[in-house]
């Protein structure tokens, strides 16, 4: 839809704008893909930045998404409309983008599910004909057509690059359902990025062959330029096939719009910021009164603006989120929050955040007084609304707090337990030396009374021995982090940890209290006090300078503490060994007994180095005669030995498939 009226502003130069289009937002993506990695949680920006620069902040963004996304539903309902009118010139225009409207919203009250599946054939369909769009018409581009190509200015070429800018707003949606993506730290940074540079792609092809096929005067205003150009290219029935592409790329951003912008007003309510009513779920369980609002939107703004002011307004407000994403990760990092923990780090930090603030910004202002008067309108809107309702129904903070805290004034440490409860859901990166770490543990196994005090010295001693610190000294640091409440507990477990200058990696002591104790401790990833008898204590030093890391292995430590059947393991392993595959990963372990007849007898006699073990796995530990040796290259395996290996999930699905371990 957009080409044409894009072409009227910049003349040929509309490819170019395309690609100018995309560098304002560019920053914000990338900024977007870091949140997104760090807070994997449904509800897009609206989620990252509320819970960055705060809920006012938040309900400008919430506000601001659904109707931004309501307004390019709109453009696309819009877009069916007109290319329907190519073969049915005398149906009435709005009724077709009401019926479709309310047929979307219909279908969306069934279940996300039955839209996706739709969405997934839409755009498989759309892609198919976009491919042969391209590839006929690239051979038929009169290059003629590019001539004075900047001759309309560089003030209209910017002006038809904000205008585009909505053909992009698609790119980042999928972080709207981060917490639904399976490994969000990979799997959300390369979804957007391949989004992209397809986008790109398509865009940079597909406007080079409208501009290249049709004259000016034909491209210049026209709504209708893909089947334009394909009628040129190979007649009426190219038309008609592009006209197929055009309303299936319409209904995908029809559906998927009504289907993501239903779900901010839900989320917003959810966090008080919206009446309740927008959290009524209906019996497929989706936001019933979320979609009829949107819908009436869509069908309150088809009847009041035009396709260009549409696409505009759209848009302005999408520039300026992309603008907050950027502050949210300049306050993140600066608010130096330990738990906040990304996957993905955007590059040339804070200059490139500074250019993502500063670009869209310029946008809108090149873009005319309507879209700034409307996102100013908007945002005075949603403030007003947050300081007459929200406000009152809500008590967090942001990570702005977190920064003021470094100013001397206050932090929101709310913030610090949901993201560290995050962190736990999300788990341990591949590096992350969490087995290893586990295996080369400390045991302290005591059977007899004991009291907190008198197990903390012992495991200070044990790890004294491995650093340049006095037991004493480490003894008192964790017997402070106790006292002032950093020591988390929970289903009989305890876990000092401190993190420590000029270490080298983490290091763990991992101890039993046979017959329990008592310890008044505080919490961290742990939401109440716990004063039950305490069965296990894992005391973990780390690298200072590596906090993300230490939260990580506390996190996957109190994951395996939380399991149900934890204490009863704990208190029935029998040795050492035993103790530390308790807290091992299934998936990443494997105990080997090189017995007589066992398929792993035939590495009896071999020398560690000759071993051909599978790439990402190793022997971390030998427990040899109720002793436990560190392997070396010519250490020599004996029959009764008693092997610990660790490695990649794959590596050790192999061994045990070899040696049919148990």
């Amino acid at each position: 839809l957009l080409p044409g009226l894009a072409a009227a502003e910049a003349g040929p130069a509309v490819v170019l704008s395309y690609f100018l289009a995309v560098l304002p937002m560019l920053p914000g993506i990338l900024s977007k893909i870091e949140l997104a990695t760090a807070m994997p949680r449904a509800g897009g920006e609206y989620f990252f930045i509320d819970r960055s620069l705060g809920p006012l902040f938040g309900t400008v963004t919430g506000m601001g998404t659904w109707c931004g996304l309501v307004l390019k539903t709109s453009f696309a309902l819009i877009g069916i409309a007109v290319y329907v009118e190519l073969f049915f010139p005398h149906v009435p225009f709005k009724p077709i983008v009401v019926a479709i409207a309310i047929v979307f919203g219909w279908l969306n009250l069934y279940g996300a599910r039955k839209s996706r599946v739709l969405q997934l054939l839409l755009v498989l369909g759309l892609l198919v004909l976009l491919v042969w769009f391209t590839a006929v018409g690239m051979p038929q581009v009169d290059r003629r057509h590019f001539d004075q190509f900047t001759a309309r200015g560089w003030d209209h070429i910017f002006a038809a690059a904000g205008l585009v800018c909505v053909s992009f707003m698609g790119l980042t949606k999928v972080a709207s359902v981060a917490e639904e993506v399976k490994n969000p730290e990979r799997n959300l940074t390369l979804g957007i990025m391949l989004a992209l540079v397809t986008a790109v792609a398509v865009y940079g092809f597909g406007t080079f062959v409208i501009v290249g096929v049709l004259e000016p005067e034909k491209l210049n205003g026209t709504l209708t330029p893909v089947a334009d150009a394909a009628e040129v290219m190979v007649g009426p029935t190219g038309a008609v096939v592009m006209t197929v592409a055009a309303i299936l790329a319409f209904l995908s951003v029809g559906n998927a719009g009504i289907l993501s912008a239903s779900r901010y007003p839900l989320a917003m309510s959810r966090d008080h910021l919206l009446p309740r009513w927008f959290r009524h779920l209906n019996t497929h369980r989706t936001p019933r009164n979320a979609i009829l609002v949107t819908v009436a939107m869509i069908l309150l703004f088809v009847t009041v603006f035009d396709p260009a002011k549409i696409a505009k307004l759209a848009s302005a407000f999408l520039l300026m989120l992309f603008a907050f994403n950027c502050l949210a990760v300049i306050v993140m990092r600066e608010s130096r929050i330990d738990s906040y923990d990304p996957g993905f780090r955007s590059p040339w930090y804070p200059w490139l955040q500074i250019a993502g603030i500063i670009g869209p910004l310029a946008f809108i202002v090149v873009m005319g007084w309507l879209p700034i008067a409307f996102t100013v309108g908007l945002a005075t809107l949603a403030t007003t609304w947050y300081f007459y309702y929200g406000k009152r129904r809500v008590s967090r903070g942001g990570a702005i707090y977190h920064l003021f805290a470094r100013l001397g004034q206050r932090r929101f440490e709310g913030l610090d337990r949901e993201l560290r409860s995050i962190l736990k859901e999300k788990g341990l990166r591949a590096h992350d030396p969490y087995d290893e770490v586990v295996v080369a543990a400390s045991v302290i196994d005591e059977t007899g009374d004991v009291t907190f005090e008198g197990l903390v010295r012992r495991a200070s001693d044990h790890l004294s021995v491995r650093l340049p610190l006095s037991a004493e000294l480490l003894a008192n640091t964790f017997m402070e982090g106790t006292r002032v409440g950093a020591t988390p507990v929970s289903h009989g477990a305890a876990l000092p940890h401190q993190r420590l200058p000029n270490l080298d990696a983490p290091l763990m002591v991992i101890a039993r209290a046979a017959q329990g104790m008592r310890i008044d401790v505080s919490v961290d990833f742990i939401d109440h006090m716990y004063e039950d008898p305490i069965y296990a204590v894992i005391f973990l030093v780390s690298p200072e300078e590596d906090a993300s890391q230490h939260l990580r292995i506390l996190a996957q430590i109190a994951q395996r503490i939380d399991d149900d059947h934890f204490i009863d393991d704990w208190q029935a392993a029998a040795g050492d060994q035993a103790l530390k595959q308790i807290l091992l990963r299934d998936e990443r372990f494997l105990s080997l007994d090189l017995e007589d007849e066992s398929p792993a007898a035939e590495l009896v006699g071999k020398p560690m180095q000759d071993l051909a073990l599978p790439e990402g796995s190793l022997v971390a530990m030998i427990h040899r005669g109720g002793t436990m040796i560190v392997p070396r290259g010519s250490t020599i395996l004996r029959s009764g030995d008693s092997l610990t290996l660790v490695g990649e999930p794959a590596a050790i699905a192999q061994l045990k498939a070899q040696y049919a371990a148990v």
